[in-house]
């Protein structure tokens, strides 16, 4: 069953500019008579977000270096910020990070990407659901089989009952990594902000069934 198909590859970053925190942000910059695009072209990598298979891109993988995953995109003047006349000491990184406005953009920046690396990062359990699910059938043959021997009297009832305990067992584990699959999708699509309606046809939240650990007749 395919609860929900990986994201295309080469999702643009430009997506991010929808998330409300970002709108906020920019906005913050526009009442301190700040230039938007130069803010953007300044803070906001323009990369992909995903590779094949719905991973992270490479570029977004750049962007956090190290055990604590620090952020690493150097930001680069080559517009002034703000207006007014001071093009020359707004070239000037330091300077600019003066203004409490663009040191909450660059931040929310950063948190928005975070948050779509980490969301991505939990994608690994859309492969674990084709496992479990491969798992879960080959339980359900294992214990139809069990269930067959002990009719034709080749096995007692104890191979049976093992049989749909491990059936029961691997049925279970196929739900709660539904349900994780589920949860960091929610999250991807939280992070993505209003582009997610951009994102592929596949619904946010499909309800997959149950699957039957009976096998009684």
């Amino acid at each position: 069953m395919n609860l929900l198909a990986p994201l295309a590859p080469g999702l643009p970053s430009d997506l991010l500019n929808n998330r409300p925190d970002v709108v906020a942000a920019e906005h913050q910059l526009r009442g301190a008579n700040a230039n938007i695009g130069a803010a953007r072209a300044a803070f906001f990598p323009r990369i992909s977000l995903t590779a094949f298979g719905g991973s992270a891109s490479a570029e977004l993988d750049r962007l956090f270096r190290g055990a604590n995953r620090a952020w690493s995109f150097a930001p680069s003047l080559s517009l002034p910020i703000f207006d007014g006349g001071r093009n020359r000491a707004n070239l000037d990184l330091a300077e600019v990070r003066k203004h409490l406005a663009v040191v909450q953009y660059e931040q929310t920046v950063q948190n928005a990407f975070r948050d779509v690396a980490d969301a991505l990062s939990a994608q690994h359990w859309l492969q674990q659901v084709g496992v479990q699910e491969r798992a879960l059938a080959a339980q359900r043959e294992r214990a139809r089989l069990s269930r067959l021997s002990y009719d034709n009297g080749a096995s007692s009832f104890l191979d049976v009952l093992d049989a749909e305990r491990n059936l029961i067992s691997a049925g279970q584990q196929l739900v709660q990594t539904r349900r994780a699959l589920l949860s960091s999708r929610v999250a991807l699509y939280t992070a993505l902000g209003e582009g997610s309606q951009h994102v592929g046809d596949a619904p946010l939240l499909p309800s997959p069934s149950v699957p039957s650990t009976s096998t009684a007749r």
